[in-house]
């Protein structure tokens, strides 16, 4: 929970990028961006070590699903949570 002061713009709908990806692999991210970008959708994104993730405002993740599943990417529900 944010500070009472804080300024928060929430919620959000967090997608996850299933890795480990090899250090070696370029793009993998801008894969991701690319479409949303280009469909008008921004992004909030946190990268770790193996895995990215990437928020989107939750009225905008419909779109988004549609924009990455158009753009060829596989999204696979967490148990519990369906699309």
């Amino acid at each position: 929970m944010a500070p009472p002061a804080a300024i928060c713009e929430a919620p959000w709908t967090c997608f996850k990028l299933q890795g480990p990806f090899p250090f070696s692999l370029t793009g993998v991210l801008s894969s991701f961006l690319g479409p949303l970008a280009e469909g008008g959708v921004s992004i909030f994104a946190v990268a770790t070590f193996d895995t990215d993730y990437v928020l989107v405002r939750e009225e905008l993740a419909a779109k988004a699903m549609d924009i990455l599943r158009d753009a060829g990417h596989e999204l696979i529900a967490e148990p519990g949570r369906e699309f």
